[in-house]
């Protein structure tokens, strides 16, 4: 699999029907290894071994309706309390990320009106923290620690800086849909 931008974690892999399959400390079982799945469970390490996301406060792949059709984010991050306070939209590393990919999250965050989403593709990550009340948003200059989400929503902090963001983006221009 392809290099990403993430520290480097240990995996279980396996073949069966001649596909190699990923295990996924979260969902306990082994799926099939694409490109985006790579990122998927590179990520949910990321967010538990480096920025301290506790493992039980994790759900992947959870279930929403949109406009009647069935949609799934990729990951979910709930409070201590058991709300979902952040959304994690994983695509391939070849999948641009664009303003068609902040649609997306976007759309479904119509749904679970979260105050934190991030979009990664391995090689790019993004993290917007929302403020509804403003109808605004923020780039955040890195991917808060767990305990530090609740810091940031209480003192509105909308001081950070695009570090992820590359200078020439088409981002730049803060088009996320906030709905």
């Amino acid at each position: 699999m392809q290099e990403l931008n993430l520290p480097t974690y240990q995996f279980k892999f396996k073949v069966e029907d001649k596909r190699t399959k990923i295990f996924d400390t979260i969902r306990k079982r082994f799926f099939v290894l694409t490109p985006e799945e790579w990122v998927r469970q590179n990520f949910i390490e990321y967010l538990i071994n480096e920025k301290n996301y506790p493992k039980g406060l994790i759900a992947i792949e959870k279930g929403l309706k949109l406009h009647g059709l069935q949609k799934r984010t990729d990951i979910l991050i709930y409070s201590k309390a058991g709300k979902p306070l952040l959304m994690v939209e994983c695509k391939a590393p070849d999948v641009k990320i664009n303003q068609t990919v902040f649609d997306q999250i976007g759309r479904y965050n119509i749904h679970f009106k979260l105050p934190y989403l991030i979009v990664t593709n391995g090689i790019e990550h993004y993290c917007a923290m929302i403020d509804f009340d403003k109808k605004d948003f923020s780039f955040l200059s890195d991917i808060p620690n767990y305990d530090e989400i609740g810091i940031l929503r209480k003192n509105s902090c909308f001081f950070f800086s695009s570090l992820f963001l590359p200078s020439n983006s088409p981002l730049n221009n803060k088009s996320l849909v906030l709905n």
